[in-house]
């Protein structure tokens, strides 16, 4: 019999080893009836005056041992059923050519090892570069402001996760998540993902997963091809036909996966004018704001701030305005992390957050991002993209147009007056900083609910407003500002053959969403289609196949 334990609450000084004997006092029974243990969550409490770890574990019962049915009762303890993923099984439809897979984020990746390990051998293209060439090509925008428009943060190997914390939280209910994290850990993650509240890999993480799971995919028979971007595509009596790549080479296809992410404005506009179908969606716009770390860390943890085993500490806030219908809440917050640029248009400025997995950098940084919706742009499909673009290029212009970023004092911001200097300030954004007024960036509803919920949280979180804290612009690539619309067997609702994945298609908001994502549609075209006869060749691209690397 197996049981799992919720609950089960270790002091900051306690070793997980302790968790045996807990467990046995839960249960009534000898440690020496408990043939193993393993432990499924683990997070911190810091509720209290004291600060815990709250964990969960499973326990395996020698078999002379039985919980009754009374006990199960309890609210914290239930039976463990072993979760068995049924297998997809392959279609009878003829598969002409290999899945063409756009996008190498964790939806393509994904979709593409999934179908690998069917024997579908699948090619994946990726307008970006291979891991190593984008890092340096980014590297180099970061330092000098020269930006590579097909290979940057957004785009390349990995996708924009790849420039992350790497965070593997997520609010949906599919056994797929379990089969995602034991992905990253049998290609390198550390094993603590499976059972820590708040996962996460860092950047640094990502990079050698990301490069493992190439080479399985390769190894399987899929090819990469990279600085490989799509331009086009061809129909035939409503039938996807073939693909332009780069402008020049057409490919034929008859199953297109798109996990193109969600910064594709090109591949949205070019599916618009093809008339795939595609819908407006809400997603939000903002700043980023930095604290020392420290501070985060005393107003969670209290006197316990900077005990060893704790980790740096984040947060979540959300305010709903009733007054405006929108929300603002934190997002992507970044424990021990830096701001960084993410642009990937000319003449257009965008930043993120990043942290490495030790979380070690002093600066906590999170977006604070306000809700948008179709209606402020009249339910246009791409009226969203448009929005945008244009805080884009005012934060861009406000920078001094060099891809510096506008920023701000969170008390001046408060008090809507210009910072005049920000020399010495926390402020972590390369290449650089332009001190101004944040009120002249973002649209003015956007700027004073802004304000109203810091000042709330200030409530709930004193200290929060904080000398040090810096506010940088501007933040708008959150979710996709747009659905292609797809049915239930994952396919364009309107141009058969045509897969919507990921968070670019509107279907995913992180790492472990999009992954799943990539799984379905997988698992969608294997019931399908039997293995492909013939794998496309594309003449004029960087390929990476066979071991190669």
């Amino acid at each position: 019999m197996k049981v799992r334990i919720h609950g089960l609450r270790l002091g900051l000084d306690s070793q997980e080893s302790d968790l045996m004997n807990l467990a046995a006092q839960r249960l009534g029974i000898d440690v020496q009836n408990i043939n193993s243990i393993k432990l499924v969550k683990k997070a911190v409490d810091a509720r209290r005056s004291t600060v815990y770890f709250i964990c969960s574990v499973d326990v395996e019962l020698a078999p002379a041992v039985t919980i009754t049915a009374g006990m199960l009762e309890a609210p914290d303890l239930s039976l463990v059923e072993d979760k068995i993923i049924a297998q997809p099984i392959a279609g009878t439809n003829l598969l002409n050519q290999s899945p063409l897979i756009v996008g190498s984020g964790p939806a393509g990746l994904f979709c593409a090892l999934l179908l690998a390990r069917n024997g579908y051998k699948p090619v994946i293209i990726e307008q970006g570069q291979d891991m190593d060439s984008r890092i340096q090509q980014v590297e180099q925008f970061w330092q000098a402001g020269d930006l590579n428009e097909r290979s940057n943060v957004q785009f390349g190997e990995g996708g924009a996760g790849t420039f992350s914390d790497g965070k593997l939280t997520t609010r949906i209910g599919d056994d797929r998540v379990d089969y995602v994290l034991k992905t990253f850990v049998e290609f390198g993650a550390n094993e603590d993902i499976m059972y820590l509240k708040k996962p996460h890999l860092g950047t640094d993480k990502i990079r050698a997963i990301v490069k493992r799971i190439r080479q399985e995919i390769i190894r399987l028979g899929g090819e990469f091809y990279f600085e490989t971007c799509l331009t086009d595509i061809n129909m035939n009596n409503g039938l996807l036909q073939s693909i332009i790549i780069n402008n020049d080479e057409e490919l034929p296809c008859s199953l297109l996966v798109l996990a193109i992410g969600n910064s594709a404005r090109d591949v949205y506009r070019m599916l618009h004018r093809k008339g795939v179908r595609i819908i407006p969606k809400a997603f939000a716009v903002g700043l980023r704001i930095e604290h020392p770390q420290s501070v985060i860390d005393q107003i969670q943890y209290g006197n316990f701030a900077g005990h060893p085993r704790l980790p740096s500490a984040d947060y979540h806030f959300t305010m709903q305005d009733r007054n405006t219908g929108r929300s603002l809440y934190t997002f992507c917050m970044c424990p021990g992390g830096s701001v960084i640029a993410a642009s990937s248009a000319p003449g257009k400025l965008v930043i993120n957050g990043m942290s490495y997995s030790k979380r070690d950098s002093g600066i906590a940084n999170s977006a604070l991002v306000v809700t948008v919706s179709p209606v402020d742009w009249e339910n246009e499909a791409l009226a969203g993209i448009k929005f945008q673009e244009e805080l884009e290029e005012r934060a861009f212009i406000m920078g001094g147009e060099n891809y510096h970023a506008p920023a701000q004092y969170l008390q001046d911001f408060i008090d809507s007056r210009p910072s005049l200097s920000l020399e010495g300030s926390i402020a972590s954004y390369a290449p650089g900083l332009t001190p101004s007024n944040l009120w002249n960036l973002l649209p003015r509803e956007i700027a004073e609910l802004m304000k109203r919920g810091i000042k709330a949280w200030n409530v709930r979180a004193p200290g929060f407003i904080n000398a040090e804290a810096v506010m940088t612009g501007v933040e708008t690539r959150t979710s996709a500002p747009v659905r292609i619309e797809r049915d239930a067997s994952f396919c364009s609702v309107n141009t058969p053959g045509l897969y919507p994945c990921g968070e670019g298609a509107g279907y995913a908001g992180g790492i472990m969403s999009a992954a799943v994502d990539g799984l379905r549609v997988a698992e969608s075209i294997i019931s399908h289609y039997r293995g492909p006869v013939t794998q496309v060749e594309i003449k004029k691209s960087q390929v990476i196949r066979g071991s190669a690397l």
